[in-house]
């Protein structure tokens, strides 16, 4: 039978037989014996210790049961530990406080409406800077900061934009210890180490600090009490939770790449927060710095979006071509406009400005706000009455 080499028969045991194994304990006696005498008698001679065979079995034996000895634990400082310890104290509290009737006693009282976080970033003389999100902020009476020793004091509201959710507080230099500086958010690469901190869920959680990297660059579509605007946002798996919004988004050299703003908050979804970069905050917290306000190009219309309209407004009331299903509409012009003295009406759909297609009324005003200036004239694209026209303006400032 052919087998293979799994399957060879096991060697069969035979016991021994009783004189042989007599024999060969007789002979095994005598020869301990006969060693035992060679050693005592040997061992003077070659300076040998009698007890080195036992010595050696003793040492291996010890050798054989002893445990790995535990290294003590180092304490390893990366980075990010110090870059953390860098930011933490110019992180601070911002408790938004408004006026609020209390029904039972028919009176105004001032109650705190929510809380966020902020970043301490200038100061200045007897002034101390801090940029938060104008959410965080909007509507409020008072504002207050929760330091990072836990004293509360009141701040002022330099100035806010909605638009881009920004805004800058001021306190009195005197309470301030750090101060934190920005990096620059262009050169921060996808999957780069990053850090949010900010006082989740109210100024209990303070300064937290939360880990992840850069997941993506993107620009997002927000509503915002202006109307829509495209946000340029760093994407972080960095968890940012409510409250978290106006804190700090650093990368390892401890500088703020970014203003921590907003999150997706859908069942199934984590890490999907957003930060506002430090290249788009600077020039906005300079303006309000400077202004209180951010001055932007003023055109002078009221807009709706194309794509929003029905088919049979787009072609009865509008006249556009079939093909033209975006742009932005005018649904109203004010007077001494730039856009009334350029001749603008109601009804003409705007596709385009210095040759740069427009989809939508935030794709217009991002286009405006970020490419053009004040004073500047610009051509723009539009469709009126079934014909395609081209519009020449010069932007002006709104005034107050």
């Amino acid at each position: 039978m052919n087998m293979t080499r799994y399957e060879q028969p096991m060697p069969s045991y035979q016991p021994p037989k009783k004189r042989r194994f007599f024999s060969w304990l007789a002979a095994s006696i005598i020869g301990a014996v006969i060693g035992s005498g060679l050693t005592l008698y040997a061992a003077p001679m070659l300076d040998i210790p009698a007890s080195f065979s036992s010595t050696k079995e003793a040492k291996e034996t010890s050798v054989s049961t002893e445990t790995l000895p535990l290294q003590p634990t180092k304490s390893v400082t990366n980075n990010m530990v110090a870059a953390i310890e860098n930011v933490t104290d110019a992180v601070v509290g911002v408790v938004n406080i408004q006026r609020q009737a209390d029904f039972f006693s028919d009176s105004v009282q001032d109650q705190e409406a929510g809380t966020g976080s902020g970043v301490i970033f200038k100061k200045d003389g007897d002034i101390a800077y801090i940029v938060t999100n104008n959410h965080v902020i909007e509507g409020a009476n008072k504002v207050e900061v929760s330091l990072a020793d836990g004293e509360k004091v009141k701040a002022e509201i330099v100035g806010a934009d909605p638009l881009t959710d920004l805004a800058v507080l001021k306190i009195h230099s005197s309470h301030v210890k750090k101060v934190a500086v920005f990096g620059d958010s262009s050169k921060l690469r996808i999957g780069e180490q990053v850090a949010a901190i900010g006082n989740p869920l109210g100024l209990d959680l303070s300064r937290t600090v939360t880990e992840g990297i850069v997941s993506g660059k993107r620009t997002m579509s927000i509503s915002t009490s202006e109307g829509e605007w495209e946000l340029n946002v760093i994407q972080t798996d960095a968890a940012i939770n409510p409250g978290n919004s106006g804190g700090a988004l650093i990368n390892s050299a401890g500088q703020v790449v970014g203003i921590n703003s907003l999150k997706i908050s859908q069942d199934g979804v984590e890490g999907l927060g957003f930060a506002i970069p430090s290249e788009d905050v600077k020039p906005i917290v300079e303006q309000l710095m400077q202004y209180g306000k951010i001055k932007r190009p003023y055109l002078g219309v009221q807009l709706v979006d194309v794509a929003d309209l029905s088919d049979s407004v787009r072609k009865e009331q509008l006249q556009l071509p079939g093909d033209v299903t975006a742009g932005a509409a005018v649904t109203a012009v004010e007077p001494f406009s730039p856009a009334a003295d350029a001749g603008i009406r109601t009804k003409d759909v705007i596709v385009a400005v210095n040759g740069e297609k427009v989809d939508s009324v935030a794709a217009l005003r991002k286009y405006l706000y970020t490419n053009t200036k004040i004073g500047e004239r610009v051509q723009i694209e539009l469709w009126r009455d079934g014909s395609k026209k081209t519009v020449s303006l010069r932007l002006s400032e709104r005034s107050q």
